[in-house]
């Protein structure tokens, strides 16, 4: 596991992070962790959440139009000579 410092905090942040550990039944330090794990964690969700509504919108626009598949499509460049590189 990696560690990481935190200079520079504001005495009242501190304080305030003190108070909520102890609320939590926490360390400083396991609540600072509890912190940085959650806001990450919803960085994920939001960022999910925003893809999952951009694909449902493109679902919406194309809905009905023919589709080629992607396996169609693969094909096609495979016999036309076209390599990945």
């Amino acid at each position: 596991m990696a560690t990481i410092n935190v200079r520079r905090l504001n005495d009242d942040v501190v304080r305030r992070l003190k108070r909520r550990a102890a609320e939590n039944d926490r360390s400083l330090e396991g609540e600072a962790r509890h912190i940085l794990a959650h806001a990450v964690e919803d960085d994920m969700t939001a960022k999910r959440a925003s893809f999952r509504a951009l694909a449902a919108q493109l679902r919406r626009k194309t809905e009905g139009r023919a589709q080629t598949s992607s396996e169609a499509l693969i094909r096609e460049d495979r016999h036309s000579g076209h390599r990945a590189v």
